[in-house]
């Protein structure tokens, strides 16, 4: 009997433990690259943070392993066939590696870094019927500067006008007083234009014509004494 409760409780100590054996087996993953060909296969891998990477040599030359950029430098022994060797990567990021004594032989990992934790802050519970508080942020109102009232401007009106000035009485000649002799008055004297009718036009041909037919006839009455002094002679 005692030996039938012993094993019982055995397998249920290994059940229990199995969720955490799987558990740290998944945090902490191993991962393999083979040499082989002169080649690494996988040449191109992505782990997680944490993760181990595994590095067997199964070509007859030898190979080692050296990081050509990363976040850190790594540098393996020199493996022989059949020999492996292991690095855990905790810096997360892009490492380039290759063998120093074959150049041609390259490879990349890819290091996934851990994703930060989220903390959460639970607020004490207020005194509500659900049991959650509230936090109401306060609201700042900003309130815009009142501008100041706008100074009415003066309507453009008509210039004042001006204050009419005393006009000055016209001087009238003062009169003499009354029972005093007034001067003689010269006689005025009316001088009527006489006026000048102007000719005639019809009247200045006529004269015209009759001036230039007694020069022709003076002319001619010359002409006709000369030429009979001529015939006498």
């Amino acid at each position: 009997m005692r030996a039938a409760r012993g094993a019982a409780l055995s397998a249920v100590l290994a059940l229990l433990a199995l969720p955490l054996l799987s558990a740290g087996q998944a945090s902490a993953a191993t991962y393999r690259v083979t040499m082989k060909g002169y080649a690494f296969s996988p040449a191109s891998l992505t782990v997680p943070a944490g993760s181990t990477v595994t590095w067997t040599n199964q070509d007859t030359a030898p190979h080692d392993v050296k990081t050509t950029s990363g976040p850190a430098s790594i540098h393996s022994p020199m493996l022989d066939k059949g020999q492996s060797w292991s690095f855990t990567f905790t810096a997360g990021g892009s490492y380039g590696y290759y063998c120093t004594v074959h150049p041609d032989m390259t490879a990349g990992i890819t290091v996934r870094a851990a994703a930060p934790t989220q903390h959460h802050t639970e607020a004490p519970a207020g005194s509500g019927s659900s049991g959650s508080s509230h936090t109401t942020m306060p609201e700042h109102h900003t309130t815009a500067p009142s501008r100041p009232p706008m100074s009415r401007m003066p309507s453009p009106t008509s210039p004042p006008a001006s204050p009419t000035a005393p006009q000055a009485a016209a001087p009238q000649p003062s009169q003499p007083p009354s029972g005093s002799p007034q001067p003689a008055q010269p006689p005025q004297t009316v001088t009527t234009a006489s006026a000048s009718r102007p000719l005639d036009p019809l009247l200045v041909l006529a004269g015209l014509v009759a001036g230039v037919a007694v020069m022709c006839l003076l002319l001619v009455g010359s002409r006709a004494a000369t030429a009979r002094n001529a015939e006498d002679t």
